[in-house]
C-alpha cells in the first residue's frame, strides 16, 4: 500500500512516531504508481477540508478532554474560533482573486493578492499552537492539536512564499473544496532516502515497469542507482487470447471530426463484441462528447463515470448483460473484471499527460533545464505505462479473450508511435471489424 508506507516515511520524517512497525525488507507491487504517491505525500496541501477537520477535531477534543476546566477550555476554543474565522476571510480572497480552472499553477506574484489573509491566517494558527501548549495535564489529542497548528501555519507560510525551486505550486478545484499545493517536483531523492535507503532489501514489482524493453526510466524517476533487474514473460498468450484493432482512416486527435469518427467506429465495435466493453477516455470532454454521440444509437446498457460512484460504475457493470462503461483515468488500472463480461477495451487517445497540467508542465521544465529531452525521456514512457495500464483491464486471467483497441492513429503515423507498438504485448494487429469479428467467432467470445 504505497499510500501507507508514504505515510509512514512521512510521520517519521516529522518524529511524529511510525505508522508501519521497524522492518527491514519491503516488496512494493504496482511500482509504478510510487512516483505519483510519493508526489502527493511529500507535497504541502492546505485546504479548506484540512482547515474543517483541525476546528472540528479541536471543538470534539475541548468538549471531551477539558470539561473540568471550563476556562481553559473557553480560551482554546475562542482560538479555534478565530482560526475558522481567519481561514473564511482567506478562502473567500482565493476564490475573488483566484479564480481559475481546475488545476492552476501558481507563483509568488499570483498568490500576492492573497497573501496578507493568508499571513493573518498563519499567525492565528501558531496563537492556536501557542495556547494549547499552555494547556496543563493536556491529553494527547489536545497536544496533537497544538502540533497539527503549528504545522499547519508553516505549510501556509510555505505556499504563499511560493519561492522554493524544487516545489511547484498550484491552486486545485475538487468538488466544494480548495486546495493550494506545493508539490515536488523530483521525488527520486526523497523515495530513495526516506523509503529505499531505510529498508535492507526492496523488491518493486509491476507488470508496467519496463519502457522500451529497459528499467532505465524507472531507474531515473525513483532515485534507483543500484538494482538487480529481472523481466518475466507474461503468463497470458496475448497472440491467441487477443487482437488489436487499429482502424484505418482516422483522423488526428485534433482534428474537428475525430470524435465522430472515434464514436463511429466505437459503435462499430460494440455491435460486434455484443457491447460488454470499456471505453476509456484520456479526459472528461471527449467521454461526453462521444456518449452525446452514440447514447441514441447503441442498444447497449451505458455506465458513465460521473452518474454514480466507481464501485457502483463497476458493480453494475459486472451485473448487467452486455454493459459499456465510458470512463476515464481512475478506470485505466486498479480494475479487474474477468470473463466474458468483458470482452474489449477501446482507448480513444495515446494518453499522453496533459503539458499544461502544473506537476507535467514543471517536470518537463525541469528536464529541459538540465539539457534533457522532456517528451522523449518523460512524456513518451508515462504515456506508455498508462497505455499498458489501460489494456490491461481486458486479460486479467488465462482463460479471458477480447479485442483491443486504440483508435489514435499517431501509433502508426508517429515516429514515436513505434516505441508504443514495441512495449505492448505480442498481439496480433486488424485493421478491419470484419478481422474483428473473425477473431470473435473463432475464439467463441
Amino acid at each position: 500500500n504505497h499510500h501507507l508506507l508514504c505515510a509512514d516515511a512521512a510521520v517519521r520524517q516529522s518524529a511524529y512516531g511510525e505508522v508501519i512497525p521497524a522492518c527491514a525488507s519491503a516488496v512494493i507491487d504496482e511500482a509504478h504508481q510510487l512516483e505519483d504517491v510519493a508526489t502527493q505525500y511529500f507535497g504541502v496541501s492546505v485546504s479548506t477540508y484540512r482547515l474543517e477537520r483541525l476546528v472540528g477535531d479541536g471543538r470534539r477534543f475541548v468538549d471531551r478532554d477539558l470539561g473540568d476546566d471550563p476556562d481553559v477550555a473557553d480560551t482554546v476554543r475562542t482560538a479555534l474560533d478565530r482560526v475558522e474565522q481567519r481561514a473564511t476571510l482567506f478562502f473567500s480572497a482565493v476564490k475573488v482573486h483566484l479564480p481559475a480552472p481546475d488545476r492552476t499553477r501558481l507563483n509568488a506574484t499570483t498568490l500576492e493578492p492573497v497573501a496578507e489573509p493568508g499571513r493573518r491566517l498563519a499567525s492565528t494558527l501558531r496563537a492556536l499552537e501557542a495556547t494549547v501548549a499552555l494547556v496543563t495535564h493536556a491529553s494527547e489529542d489536545i497536544r496533537s492539536l497544538g502540533r497539527r497548528a503549528g504545522e499547519f501555519s508553516e505549510h501556509v507560510d510555505f505556499v504563499l512564499a511560493a519561492d522554493d525551486e524544487g516545489f511547484v505550486y498550484f491552486l486545485e478545484r475538487r468538488g466544494r473544496g480548495l486546495f493550494l499545493r506545493a508539490s515536488p517536483i523530483d521525488v527520486s531523492a526523497i523515495i530513495r532516502e526516506l523509503l529505499l535507503e531505510r529498508m535492507h532489501a526492496t523488491i518493486l514489482t509491476s507488470a508496467t515497469l519496463a519502457v522500451d524493453g529497459s528499467f532505465d526510466y524507472q531507474r531515473t524517476r525513483l532515485g534507483i542507482h543500484d538494482a538487480v533487474e529481472l523481466r518475466l514473460d507474461s503468463e497470458f498468450d496475448f497472440a491467441e487470447q487477443t487482437v488489436l484493432y487499429l482502424p484505418t482512416r482516422m483522423p488526428e486527435p485534433r482534428a474537428p471530426d475525430f470524435t465522430s469518427a472515434a464514436a463511429e467506429h466505437i459503435l462499430a465495435l460494440l455491435a460486434a463484441t455484443r457491447g460488454r466493453a470499456f471505453v476509456l477516455f484520456t479526459s472528461y470532454t471527449n467521454l461526453h462528447d462521444v456518449h452525446r454521440l452514440i447514447e441514441h444509437t447503441t442498444p447497449f446498457p451505458l455506465l458513465v463515470q460521473g452518474t454514480a460512484p466507481r464501485s457502483v460504475l463497476l458493480r453494475d457493470f459486472r451485473a448487467t448483460p452486455n454493459a459499456v462503461l465510458l470512463a476515464t483515468s481512475s478506470f485505466w488500472q486498479g480494475v479487474d473484471v474477468a470473463g466474458d463480461t468483458l470482452s474489449c477495451v477501446i482507448i480513444d487517445k495515446l494518453p499522453f499527460a496533459p503539458p499544461g497540467d502544473p506537476i507535467t508542465a514543471a517536470r518537463i521544465e525541469s528536464i529541459a533545464k538540465l539539457g534533457g529531452n522532456p517528451f522523449d525521456e518523460y512524456q513518451v514512457p508515462l504515456a506508455i505505462l498508462a497505455l499498458l495500464q489501460g489494456l490491461g483491464r481486458l486479460i486479467r486471467h488465462r482463460q479471458d479473450r477480447g479485442v483491443l483497441s486504440i483508435l489514435d492513429p499517431r501509433i502508426l503515423t508517429k515516429g514515436y508511435g513505434r516505441r508504443f507498438l514495441a512495449s505492448l504485448p505480442p498481439t496480433p494487429i486488424v485493421r478491419t471489424i470484419g478481422q474483428v469479428e473473425q477473431f470473435l467467432t473463432r475464439k467463441g467470445v
